[in-house]
């Protein structure tokens, strides 16, 4: 039988599947499938594994335990028919994403038919009308089963007295507060900005031009300062009081601080009309400080908390493993239109480059992370300016960002691509300039549609390792494209896959290699000069700085040390790339 964790006889009321996975906190799941979007509602939390019944209602989270194949995809389809808001799985796919598998791993055939699975219960889910949810390997279902029921029975809870909103937006907080005291009432923020305020007619000139201009007209603002008026406001819980100025257009005024500790959050300010304010104004006006912070505090926490589900959503659209239409509900853009993904990585002094579970990491792992953090600052700053549905994110210490969006220019695909580089061009200059680091960035294609960005993503990973290697002179680059470094990312690739298959080394250029750390000559470094400068003796010469005849001597010994033919191209060109996997294998 089904296991239903709700409570018979309760309030019909639950929780968006948006705000539940906000209250989620750290991703334990992620948003695999979400053809209504996120704020679809959850009523109850339902388990059921293969040998139960299928049976849901309208609201239900089912999380479908030890289901895999084609029974998890009849499941799923049922369920969506049935009314059920969402599903969630294990799909085995989390713990090891296709990216970060070793070669022969990401070969093998289990991770291949695990992500085959994984997506057809997506495209099953997507088609079918539910949310799809996958739960990360290491979560208990009993833990997330409690946890979801818990947030579902207290969002029922508190669903009559609204708490969600917290008693209301800042303006009808604003009301109350006018209500209260009898005045005109404004709230703002720690800058002077006009965040809220209440509705009257009996303005002074200081409350129009703030309300007018969300802030204080900074002539008012300089008179405040001087009078102490900001700094009572800073130290405490105090009503300040301000005489009326009329030949200054400024009636009298309340105003507190608004504070979270010692922590100053903005500030309360009410205006006298034509009638005095209320004879308990300034108690109502304390009151209100301390009821508007936790409000400011928690308005704050929940942008925080919106921010980081994006960002998930992001990862997980980056690693292909949701649909673009549960990203493009959350931040609205669309799933139709092109978009394209920038790389951007820190790196050491030495070239290299900052990364998880890198050299050193304990030791400098907050200071590292403080980095990464400016670097994402940094760069959404400049991202959000030339486009407003930009977003930012981190994944295994590299910094990430779609612009989604695109539109055709009258210079084509290309002016687009044009535009972007001279954007991440600024955008590296400044972050190099605010961090003291080596910042490279790598500018993924375009693609057409926002479902395609897995593609852009790992496109701009291809260049940003290229980059990073330093072949002739690749470190150099800052911000790169694909038709920029091809050459160089195919040459990488190819000494990769050089260096993960042993059958494809060739024992000559190892005796070689065994000869020159055995004896202590340079015979290596002196074929590979050789044949980088296409057989030119005097050019590879000035290269290592030696004379012309001595370049030659080692090339001569270096054939006769391998058996190499010099003289064939195909051995050439084969030793050429067996000497660069020598020089630049990251185990030597």
């Amino acid at each position: 039988m089904p296991v239903q964790t709700g409570q018979v006889g309760e309030v019909d009321a639950g929780i968006a599947l948006r705000a539940l996975l906000l209250a989620l906190g750290d991703p334990v799941v992620d948003v695999a499938a979400a053809p209504h979007g996120l704020d679809v509602q959850v009523d109850k939390v339902v388990i059921l594994d293969p040998e139960d019944h299928v049976e849901a209602r309208e609201g239900d989270l089912v999380l479908l335990i030890g289901v895999r194949g084609s029974r998890a995809w009849s499941m799923v389809r049922t369920l969506a028919e049935q009314g059920a808001t969402a599903v969630a799985v294990k799909t085995g796919v989390h713990a090891q994403p296709q990216e970060v598998l070793p070669p022969a791993e990401q070969r093998s055939g289990r991770s291949q038919r695990l992500a085959e699975e994984a997506r057809a219960l997506r495209t099953e889910a997507q088609e079918s009308g539910i949310a799809l949810l996958t739960v990360r390997p290491e979560v208990r279902w009993d833990q997330l089963q409690s946890v979801c029921q818990s947030i579902v029975d207290d969002a029922r809870v508190t669903a009559a007295e609204d708490l969600a909103e917290a008693g209301g937006d800042l303006f009808s907080m604003a009301q109350t507060i006018a209500h209260l005291t009898g005045g005109l009432v404004s709230v703002e923020d720690s800058a002077s900005r006009v965040l809220a305020y209440s509705s009257g007619a009996e303005v002074d000139e200081l409350r129009r031009l703030s309300v007018l201009g969300r802030q204080g007209p900074e002539s008012y603002l300089a008179l405040l300062r001087e009078w102490g008026v900001f700094a009572k406001l800073r130290s405490g819980e105090e009503v300040v009081r301000i005489d009326e100025h009329p030949e200054l257009g400024i009636r009298r005024r309340l105003a507190v601080g608004i504070h979270a500790g010692r922590r100053p959050l903005g500030s309360i300010w009410v205006q006298e009309g034509t009638e005095p304010l209320a004879e308990h104004a300034e108690e109502a006006l304390l009151g209100a400080a301390r009821t508007t912070a936790l409000q400011m505090i928690r308005q704050r926490t929940q942008a925080s908390a919106g921010l980081r589900l994006r960002e998930d959503l992001l990862s997980s659209l980056l690693e292909g493993r949701i649909d673009a239409s549960a990203l493009a509900d959350t931040v609205e853009v669309h799933t139709d239109r092109a978009a394209l993904v920038v790389a951007f990585s820190l790196r050491r002094g030495a070239g290299t480059e900052v990364v998880e579970g890198g050299a050193g990491e304990r030791a400098d792992r907050p200071e590292r992370e403080l980095h990464r953090r400016q670097l994402i600052d940094l760069v959404s700053v400049h991202t959000a300016a030339y486009r407003r549905g930009s977003l930012v994110t981190e994944l295994g210490g590299r910094v990430y960002v779609l612009l989604p969006d695109l539109a055709r220019g009258r210079e084509g695909w290309r002016g687009v691509e044009q535009s972007v580089v001279t954007l991440i061009r600024r955008a590296v200059v400044a972050a190099r300039a605010a961090l003291g680091l080596r910042v490279q960035a790598a500018v993924g294609s375009l693609v057409e549609r926002l479902g395609d960005v897995p593609e852009s993503r790992a496109e701009a990973d291809r260049v940003l390792d290229a980059m990073g290697r330093d072949l002739d002179g690749g470190s150099d680059w800052e911000v790169a494209t694909i038709s920029d470094v091809r050459s160089r990312v195919l040459i990488s690739e190819t000494l990769a896959h050089l260096r993960a298959d042993p059958s494809l080394r060739d024992p000559r250029v190892g005796r070689l290699v065994e000869h020159d750390r055995a004896g202590g000559a340079d015979l290596v470094h002196s074929l590979l000069a050789y044949l980088e400068a296409f057989g030119d003796a005097r050019s590879a010469a000035e290269r290592l700085h030696v004379h012309p005849n001595t370049l030659r001597y080692r090339v001569r010994r270096a054939a006769s040390v391998s058996g190499i033919d010099l003289s064939d191209p195909g051995e050439r060109l084969f030793t050429w790339l067996q000497l660069l996997m020598e020089q630049h294998d990251p185990d030597a």
